[in-house]
This record gives structure tokens, sequence and C-alpha cells, in this order.
């Protein structure tokens, strides 16, 4: 085994997103480009060197062979043991958790999360910290300043691979390698979290039908040991468990556009009581009822208000926090609970400082993502095991009836968002332009009934440490009772996605239960009035509505 250092010149565009650096797989594949950018983030966190690393990722194309590369890399640039899930496997909830057990200096997770798989489709890469949690700006700002000034990567040359099929402990130069069982860690953390035997109870009791769809991704195996296994869900309730390159050609998202006949038989059809859906990493969740098809701003707020029935919150939750897009719902709980709340720009990120002060015990996006702190990533099993617990402690109700419930105590914020997908970028920025050109102006105006108190371009400054974040979406808000919000998101990699969001709010009990388009479509149509997005891409509705 020899080191190696490789002349390399920077990439384009290696700026980290939302969630890390995801681009098309051939671009991955570009001789160098993985290279580049997995160098860049060995520069900038020397605190890696003679530590622990976690390695893993979703298992779509080209996870196995990145693995490979980055485990000679990291031999090269002085880690001392890495910590890689068998098969390459480690859900992003799963290494949070062991970079938290192991005491590891951080982790590379390899994932494009919900974006589609396969030789044509996505890959990415992230940088999680010590505290298991996504680096923050200033760690990834970093790493994007390194990748353009870099002229080289470290490696050791050998032709043997690691063998990642079976747990075991391997060498590379001096470095340790460790396979280990992906899901070992993590389902021993939940288990801690969750009434286990009031879950089995359920789930073995008269008439509960439940199915976990785990979309060919990679809480296959998660599920089956904790559903299966562990709480005694009959083996076929656990639907597509295998992980696959491709996802089995699947998007591996978990909203009703994407899971439409899991939706059709919960919702429609009421073949089963419960039903949820996890994406690509296993960060992201869908839950479903007889009825209805929760919302995660809504699932959020449900599981604030009721963390008490729960094991791991018997003794309450010292605050909550939401992304801005996501609806106001967990404002009012905390309201009502007396606790702390925060309003934070999207990425999971922002929620890292409040979580390690202490400041809050949940938080979540509207984008299916919840958690809590017992980790520092979203973790979608987690909310599917909160919800199942949260059944279990209240008997005889269903998924609909504690919705109807705890609106009917804290209001109801209609909610949905519309993604316009793959828009060029120069038009995407136009519309938004537009609408950011008018925000001053705004206040005062009215929407239907409703009156513009305040529109904006939210900016977020860190209770914790102090740092700003500017520029994270714009706001149209009409006092409590209705916002509009457009932003670009950063997860996708063809084109612009832009995301309008609607939020109304609704205190009268006879009229929570209304078509949520049809109560929406003012804000609907004064989003298009400020924007033109549609009059500008040709598009005569969303590509997405959830």
């Amino acid at each position: 085994m020899t080191l190696r250092e490789v002349a390399i010149k920077p990439f384009d565009g290696q700026k980290p997103g939302t969630s890390g650096l995801r681009k098309k797989v051939t671009v991955f594949q570009q001789p160098g480009y993985l290279e580049a950018f997995v160098q860049a983030v060995f520069d900038s966190a020397p605190e890696l060197q003679g530590g622990t690393l976690v390695l893993g990722g979703d298992g779509r194309f080209f996870n196995r062979p990145a693995i490979q590369t980055i485990l000679r890399m990291a031999a090269a640039n002085g880690i001392d043991r890495v910590l890689v899930g068998q098969r390459g496997i480690l859900s992003t909830p799963a290494a949070s958790a062991v970079i938290r057990h192991h005491r590891a200096r951080g982790g590379l997770v390899l994932s494009a999360s919900h974006n589609p798989g396969g030789p044509d489709g996505d890959f990415g890469i992230k940088y999680n910290i010590a505290n298991g949690g996504p680096a923050p700006e200033a760690v990834t700002d970093a790493i994007f300043q390194r990748t353009q000034t870099i002229t080289r990567y470290r490696i050791i040359e050998t032709a043997a691979e690691i063998d990642l099929e079976a747990i075991g402990t391997h060498k590379i130069a001096g470095m340790t390698v460790a396979v280990i069982d992906p899901v070992e860690d993590y389902a021993a953390l939940l288990a801690t979290l969750f009434d286990f035997a009031a879950i089995r109870r359920l789930i073995a009791g008269p008439g509960f039908r439940f199915r976990f769809d785990a979309m060919h991704a990679v809480t296959g195996p998660y599920a089956r040991r904790l559903l299966v296994d562990m709480l005694g869900a009959p083996a076929a309730s656990v639907i597509n468990a295998e992980p696959k390159e491709d996802f089995g050609g699947g998007h591996p998202d978990p909203n009703p556009a994407h899971a439409p006949e899991l939706y059709q038989e919960v919702v429609i059809d009421g073949r089963l009581d419960f039903a949820a859906a996890s994406d690509g990493d296993g960060d992201r969740n869908m839950i479903l009822g007889k009825g209805i098809a929760v919302t995660p701003s809504d699932s959020l707020a449900v599981l604030a208000a009721n963390a008490t029935l729960v094991p791991g919150y018997a003794g309450g939750i010292s605050g909550v926090a939401r992304s801005m897009p996501t609806s106001r719902a967990s404002d009012a709980v905390a309201i009502a609970l007396k606790i702390e709340s925060f309003e934070t720009p999207t990425g999971w990120k922002f929620f890292g400082n409040l979580l390690d002060a202490g400041r809050i015990t949940l938080c979540g996006e509207e984008s299916y993502g919840t958690s809590s702190d017992h980790v520092r990533e979203k973790d979608g099993l987690w909310a599917v095991l909160f919800w199942l617990n949260l059944l279990a402690a209240r008997p005889g109700e269903t998924v609909l009836s504690i919705l109807q419930a705890h609106w009917r105590r804290f209001g109801r914020h209609y909610y949905s968002r519309h993604d316009y997908e793959a828009v060029d970028a120069t038009l995407a920025a136009a519309a938004l332009d537009r609408l950011r050109a008018g925000l001053a102006a705004l206040p005062g105006h009215k929407i239907g009934a409703l009156t513009i108190t305040a529109a904006d371009d939210f900016a977020y400054r860190d209770p914790v440490d102090g740092s700003e974040s500017k520029g994270q979406g714009l706001r149209v808000i009409c006092g409590e009772q209705a916002r509009v919000i457009a932003r670009l998101s950063g997860t996708g990699t063809e084109g612009a996605t832009v995301r309008l969001y609607f939020e109304l709010f609704e205190s009268d009990p006879a009229r929570q239960n209304d078509d949520v388009q049809a109560r929406l479509q003012p804000l609907i149509d004064f989003a298009e009035a400020q924007t033109g997005l549609r009059k500008v891409t040709g598009r005569t509705a969303p590509d997405v509505i959830t």
C-alpha cells in the first residue's frame, strides 16, 4: 500500500446546498470529482485526524464505489478508524445515532435523500459533525472555499477492496475499518424512547391493520428489525423492504404524489387503519390514516401536544422548533404548553444549536421531516413509532379522530405546498424577484377578506451563537390568520424548484373539515398575481401539490 497525492483542478459548483452536495450520478463519476469534495472536507475538518469517522449511505447507485474511494482517502488523511455500515448501508438518522453513540468526530453520509436513484439519477454526500448533525453553514462555507482552491487529493493505492458484506474488522495502511450492523445502535436507541410493549399489543390487537412502505430504500432493514422482529408485526406489513440501487424505479419521496397506491388504500378506500412511508435515506415520513393524510406541520404539532404519553418524553418537552415554511400549528401548542418555540430557515442544521443547548426537544419541517433530541437529524421511523405509541396510548381513537380533537383545541392550520420542478433557473429567479420587489408595498393590502400585515425576506439570527442567515424565503403575512411563502428549494439537481406555501388558520370547528385547496384558493391566486410563475413558465398547474 502506498500513499499518493494526485494533482487535481477545482470543479465548479461544489457548494453544499440545504443538505450537502447533490448532483447527477454522472457528475460524481467524473474523474476526481468525488475525491475533490471529500479532500475538501478532510482539509476543512482537521479534527477528524486521529479520530473516528462514520461512513454509510442509502444504498443508491454509486454508493459502494464511493465508499471504497472514501475509505482509501480517509486512510491517507490520518483518520484512525472508520465505522461503515454493512453493505454500505446507514440511514441518515442511524448515522447520527452511530456518531453520537461511538463519540465519532464526524461522518460522511452518502445520499440524495428523496431524489431518484440509478445510473441516470442523483447522488449526494454531506458532512456531519461530532454532535451527529449536518455541518453548520460556517463549516460548509469553509468546505466550499476549499473546493475552489484545491490542487490535490490524498489516497492510499491498493487493489484490495474492503468486504462490506460481512460484519468484521479490516486494515487500510494504519487505519482500522469496522463494518458494523447498521441497525443495532439505532434500534437500541429507539427502544429507550417508546413503549414497545404497548405498541406490540396494538399491533397484535384485533382489527388493527397497518403497513409501512420502505420504497425500496434504506429503511427496509430498519423497519424489518423494529416493526417485525421487535414489535411482532406480520412480515407482509413491511413492503418494498429490499434496498435497491434505483429504488425499484420509483421516486423515494414519501408523499401522496409518489405513493399513490398506499394513499388510495388507506385514505380513500379505508382498507388500513394506519400506514406510513419513508424516503431514500430514512429521514422523512408520511403518516396516513383512514380518511386523512397528516400534514408534516400537523404531525409536529400533534406529537408536541401529546409528548407526555410517550416514555421518552414523559417529563415534558423543553421547546419546539419548525422551519419557516412549516405551518404555525406547533407555535399554538407551544403557547398552550408555555414552552419556547422557534422559527428557523429550512435545513436541519439550523436545529442543531437549539437541540445541543437544550432549548428544544422536538423539531420539524414541512417537507415530511420530524424528529427530537435523540439524534441530530430528522428521523422517519422515529415518527412512525411515535404515532403508533400515540395510538396505543389513546385506545379507541384513530389518526383522524386524534387530528380533529387537536384542531378543536388548538385550531386548524389549513396548509399546502405547491412545487414547480425543473424550472429554468433564470425564469424561477425572475418570478421570485418580481414578488421580492413588491414586498415593501404589500402591508395594508387585502387578500380577499384578509389584510397583509407584514412582508419580508426571512432572516434568522441563531439565539445560541448569534450567527445570521439572510435571504431564506419570501413571506407575506396576514397577522395570525394566513401566510404565503415562496422560496427556491436547495435539494434538486436539475434547473430550479420553486416552492409556494399556503397557510390559513381556522378556529371554528364547524369549518375545520373543508376542502384544503378550496379554502386556500384566494392565497393561491394572490401568489400567481404577484409572481406570474405560471405565466412565465407556461405551466397551468404545479408539478406536485402536497
